[in-house]
């Protein structure tokens, strides 16, 4: 038995990890309905989530997204 405990990476270390690798965004149809179920529910975070994900992947070039 050791007398540390076992290391884990830091949220830090996560998101650093996360921004190296690129991941595709759901279709744009897929994101709409995200959208119109999040406005639906009264959900204002999940619906400017949703909205903010639209505008990434229906114009990449233009919000900084390559």
């Amino acid at each position: 038995m050791t007398r540390y405990p076992v290391r884990r990476p830091t949220e830090r270390a996560a998101l650093a990890a996360v921004a190296r690798s690129p991941r595709r965004l759901p279709p744009v149809p897929a994101l709409m309905a995200a959208l119109l179920n999040a406005n639906e529910r009264g959900d204002r975070e999940g619906t400017t989530l949703a909205a903010h994900r639209v505008v990434r992947a229906a114009a990449p070039g233009e919000v900084g997204e390559q």
